[in-house]
C-alpha cells in the first residue's frame, strides 16, 4: 500500500502517462494475459473451408493494436478489440481453419510466426510490413519478456517502481525465461541507464537502453 497521504489513483495514473510518452502504435502480451483481458468464449464454427496461412487484415478503424502472441490459437475474443484497441493474433501455422474462421467472424486480424508460432522476429517483421507498425510496447509477463529478450527484440526497458512491498511467493520477475538451466536469455546484452525520474507519490521511473555487451577482456 502507498504511504499515508498518497492517493492510490495518483500512482495508478502514472502507468498510462508514462506509456503515452513512447508514441507506440500498440502493445503486446502473451496468451495467458490476453485470454484474461479478452474474456471471449469458443464458438462452434461447423465445416469451414481451408484457408491459406497468410496475414488477414481486418478493419482497424484507426485504433491502436492489441497484439497477442498465441501460437496454438487458444484466445477467444468475441469482438474485434481488447480495451478499445484492435485485436491482432500472432499464430502458428498449425492452428485450425475453424479457429481462423472464428477470428475473421470476430473482426480480429492475424499473422503467422512460422509453423510453430515461435518465430518472434518474423512476427515483428510482419507487423511492420503488413500494418506499418514502428513502435510497440511489450507488456507481457516474465515469460514472454524473456522470449523477446532471448531473440534480441527489446530496445528498451521502462520500469516503474511502485512504493510498496508485497513479498508474495512465486510471483514472476520482469524477465522469467522458460528454458534449460544453462540458457541465459540476456547473454551478450547490456543495459545502459538513460533516464531516472521520481514521480508524484514516490514512484520511480527507470529507463534502460538495451545494447550489445562489451567483449570480455582477454
Amino acid at each position: 500500500m502507498p504511504a499515508a497521504g498518497i492517493p492510490a489513483e495518483v500512482l495508478r495514473g502514472h502507468y498510462e502517462q508514462v506509456t503515452g510518452q513512447f508514441g507506440a502504435e500498440g502493445w503486446i502480451v502473451g496468451r495467458k494475459t490476453m485470454a484474461e483481458m479478452a474474456k471471449g468464449s469458443e464458438r462452434p464454427m461447423g465445416d469451414v473451408p481451408q484457408v491459406a496461412r497468410e496475414p488477414h487484415v481486418a478493419n482497424r478503424n484507426g485504433r491502436d493494436f492489441a497484439i497477442a502472441i498465441d501460437p496454438a490459437g487458444r484466445v477467444h475474443y468475441g469482438k474485434d478489440n481488447v480495451g478499445g484497441d484492435h485485436a491482432v493474433a500472432v499464430l502458428g501455422e498449425q492452428v485450425s481453419d475453424a479457429y481462423l474462421a472464428e477470428l475473421r467472424q470476430d473482426g480480429v486480424s492475424y499473422i503467422f510466426a512460422g509453423p510453430n508460432g515461435d518465430d518472434l522476429a518474423l512476427a515483428m517483421e510482419q507487423l511492420a510490413a503488413v500494418f506499418g507498425v514502428k513502435t510497440l510496447l511489450l507488456e507481457g509477463g516474465g515469460a514472454i519478456n524473456g522470449s523477446f529478450l532471448k531473440r534480441r527484440l527489446i530496445d528498451e526497458f521502462s520500469t516503474l517502481i511502485h512504493p510498496a512491498v508485497d513479498g508474495l511467493a512465486g510471483v514472476q520477475s520482469i524477465v522469467d525465461y522458460h528454458g534449460t538451466d544453462d540458457e541465459r536469455p540476456g547473454a551478450g546484452q547490456a543495459l545502459r541507464l538513460i533516464g531516472c525520474e521520481t514521480l508524484e507519490g514516490g514512484m520511480v521511473w527507470l529507463r534502460h537502453k538495451v545494447e550489445d555487451a562489451p567483449a570480455p577482456t582477454p
